[in-house]
């Protein structure tokens, strides 16, 4: 093994929002594995950040959102807040209840990639 096969990291940084009780949202930080096959059918990509920028929403659906451009603060329901930009995945798993707000802290655009989960999919998330 060379020395920069050594140095790659096993993991992605990741973040997953949670559902907990009451219809409120939070999320925990942790990692998935890198080389990981995904159970997954599509995915899409959107650069649109007028729709929900600021509204409170659960996702449409679990969900990996794969930054590639922006900086977000996520905010859930109890004011926590964590940052999202190039290199740390977003694991979108609150689908029901008061869900998050996200805005942009770093410029005015945000694309990314949804890769859209099926329900008894694996995440591979790993709580740090």
């Amino acid at each position: 093994m060379n020395t920069a096969q050594a140095e790659t990291p096993n993991h992605l940084k990741a973040i997953r929002l949670i559902n907990i009780e009451g219809d409120k949202c939070s999320f925990e930080i942790g990692r998935i594995p890198i080389r990981q096959h995904i159970n997954a059918n599509y995915f899409f990509a959107q650069t649109d950040v007028t729709t929900l920028e600021k509204i409170p929403h659960p996702a449409p659906r679990r969900q990996y959102v794969i930054t590639l451009k922006g900086k977000l603060k996520f905010t859930v329901s109890n004011g926590d807040t964590f940052i999202i930009e190039p290199g740390i995945v977003l694991i979108a798993n609150d689908t029901a209840g008061e869900g998050h707000t996200w805005e942009i802290v770093d410029g005015n655009e945000w694309e990314r990639i949804y890769i859209p989960l099926e329900e008894a999919t694996d995440d591979y998330f790993t709580i740090d």
